[in-house]
């Protein structure tokens, strides 16, 4: 039966793989000791006597009752008196035996122990009182209402380590105690492991320390990082460091470092105590929180939120909900509705198939990239002026809500302080109908795509207009040049991308400082230009205000007189008749490009310094 469950799709086993481990162990049908000789647990409810009976040819009796019923038994057969046992019951009984008794249900007899009989010390194993979980702690085997509403439940996340121990056998007690499987759906997590691929343990000192992690990156970084290493993959690595406690200085955890009691910085100098500081001495020094750098990125994420949802609660002063045209909306503002749309439906589809990592990088990806460092800087302008601030501040209330709605279950804490926050600003608020927001986030109803907001051709546009825009930043940054300082830049492309950039020409200006002088297949790039390719596009920053030019002019001199020399040998060498005729063909040719690649560099550089001349 509980085979039967998987290979039927009653239980789904995600990723499929690992439904072989199950259907494995369970194949092979071995016996099963359920008791342990431990002090913690279950205790086994069955009581034992050896009986002098006037007859029988059972050597164990076993006797399954309520505890009214055995009791009423046991008193039959069990006289006060300690005379010798009659009983209907037991009329074939002679001689002495051993009765076992086993309660149906309750934990204790004492009136059992009042006759004689004593409980069994061992206790069930600790998977056998596990697979009772799903239906035990529901009432079972009462028929209470929490039993009927909740089981079976729906999802099961574990890891690959207890799929026999605990999935299989969960299964096989609720099919056998309720007759139903006790989850539709299995989600097996990859394993983390330490930066040297074992297995994070204590008694290792490998494993880093949660409330380390929360204290140095917050309960929601340490969330949002588990969440972005669950992929399908099987194991993953995560390099354990020891902070230290004096300089906040990570120091990579070693085998050899990760067993002492105490560790020296290798930046201060000072020691600190690990987890293994047994004497005094060594646990008055400082200890170091145990944590990882994997973390860094995710509290980079939750500031950068943070601080884009207080640039919008401070433009909210004002807000007033409306309806709104999304068609009547400017160019930016239909983009990014259309791409919360179309994030909600990825982000939905990728928790709905266990995909947690690819819907935490597609929510990083657009509350970062596409609403924090891309919306919020387009909205500025418009949220200074008085008759475009309404419709922008509608969308910001709109967009922050989703986003908090799609963020909330892998960082519940600052999306529900932001949420409260919202609220006070923005109680009413939705596109295209404004609606009131619920209290707390966490029993918002989860957002659905509104597909009329989606518009695949103006989400293309923007994708090349930030891929643009990133490559103008960059160049930017590699020539030093600061962002109050105006460029004028050119980007030869094909006629179709053109058609795209050419309406977002403002948009360069507002975020890069950067005026456009041409788009499309024939632009001429500028003498003096720093370029940067992407997408299918050449980017041209125009140089000539930011060039030393004495210095300039040198550097191409010497370039041009080491070109000279290049050519030089070249020519030589093809102007060897002996070379020539003697050498293969395909020497000759590469011999012969390499002369044109230099001399095509050559003219390069003799207009770049003709240009710096003039």
């Amino acid at each position: 039966m509980a085979m039967d469950a998987v290979t039927s799709g009653r239980v789904k086993i995600t990723p499929e793989r690992y439904a072989k481990s199950y259907l494995d162990w369970l194949g092979e049908k071995r016996d099963w000791p359920v008791s342990r000789q431990l002090w913690w647990g279950h205790r086994i409810p069955v009581w034992h006597k050896r009986v002098n009976f006037d007859g029988t040819n059972w050597e164990t009796c076993v006797f399954i009752f309520t505890e009214d019923e055995v009791t009423s038994f046991a008193q039959r057969i069990v006289p006060t008196d300690g005379g010798s046992l009659q009983s209907d019951s037991v009329s074939e009984l002679r001689g002495e035996h051993d009765l076992y008794v086993c309660l149906g249900n309750g934990e204790t007899w004492p009136e059992g122990e009042r006759l004689g009989f004593t409980r069994d010390p061992e206790v069930l194993d600790t998977w056998f009182s596990s697979a009772l979980w799903p239906h035990s702690t529901l009432g079972w085997p009462e028929k209470t209402p929490e039993l009927g509403y909740f089981y079976p439940t729906s999802v099961l996340i574990t890891s690959r380590d207890i799929i026999t121990l605990w999935v299989a056998r969960m299964v096989l007690t609720g099919l056998n105690n309720v007759g139903e499987v006790p989850f539709r759906q299995v989600f097996i997590h990859p394993k983390i492991l330490d930066g040297y691929g074992e297995t994070m343990s204590k008694s290792k000192g490998n494993g880093v320390d949660p409330l380390d992690i929360v204290d140095k990156f917050g309960a929601d970084s340490l969330r949002y990082g588990l969440t972005s290493l669950t992929t399908e993959t099987q194991d993953v690595r995560m390099p354990v460091q020891f902070e230290c406690p004096h300089c906040q200085a990570l120091i990579d955890q070693t085998k050899k470092n990760r067993e002492l009691p105490k560790v020296a910085c290798s930046k201060c100098g000072k020691e600190f105590s690990t987890q293994w500081a047994r004497t005094d001495a060594d646990k008055a020094i400082p200890r170091a929180a145990v944590v990882s750098e994997r973390f860094e990125v995710a509290r980079n994420f939750m500031n950068k939120l943070w601080n884009a949802a207080r640039f919008s609660l401070i433009n909210l002063e004002g807000y007033s909900p409306a309806p709104v045209n999304v068609n009547e909306l400017p160019v930016e503002d239909r983009w990014l509705l259309s791409r919360l749309s179309t994030v909600t439906q990825e982000v939905t589809a990728a928790i709905e198939a266990f995909h947690y990592a690819d819907a935490a990088k597609l929510l990083y990806d657009f509350a970062w990239d596409e609403f924090c460092s891309f919306y919020v800087e387009i909205s500025k302008s418009r949220l200074q002026d008085e008759a475009a601030k309404p419709n922008a501040q509608r969308v910001l209330a709109h967009t922050l809500d989703v986003l908090l709605r799609l963020l909330h279950p892998i960082m519940p804490f600052i999306t529900e302080e932001i949420w409260h926050n919202l609220g006070q600003l923005a109680p009413k608020r939705g596109i295209p109908e404004p609606y009131e927001a619920t209290q707390h986030v966490i029993i918002a109803p989860w957002p659905r795509p509104d597909s009329s907001h989606q518009d695949k051709a103006t989400e293309a546009r923007f994708a090349t207009f930030q891929a643009a825009l990133a490559a103008l930043r960059e160049i930017r940054s590699r020539q030093n040049i600061p962002p109050r300082n105006k460029v004028e830049f050119c980007i030869k492309c094909d006629a179709a991308t053109a058609a795209l950039l050419q309406p977002m020409a403002a948009y360069f200006q507002s975020m890069a400082n950067a005026t456009a002088t041409g788009f499309g297949p024939s632009v001429v790039p500028p003498p003096m230009a720093s370029k940067s390719a992407v997408s299918g596009m050449e980017i041209f920053v125009d140089m000539k205000d930011f060039i030393d030019k004495p210095a300039e002019i040198a550097k191409n001199e010497k370039e041009e007189q080491k070109l000279l020399g290049l050519i030089k040998g070249k020519e030589a060498k093809l102007g060897n008749a002996s070379f020539v005729d003697r050498a293969p063909a395909n020497v000759v040719e590469t011999e012969r490009a390499g002369l044109a690649q230099y001399q095509e560099q050559l003219a390069s550089i003799r207009a770049a310094l003709a240009a710096l001349r003039a």
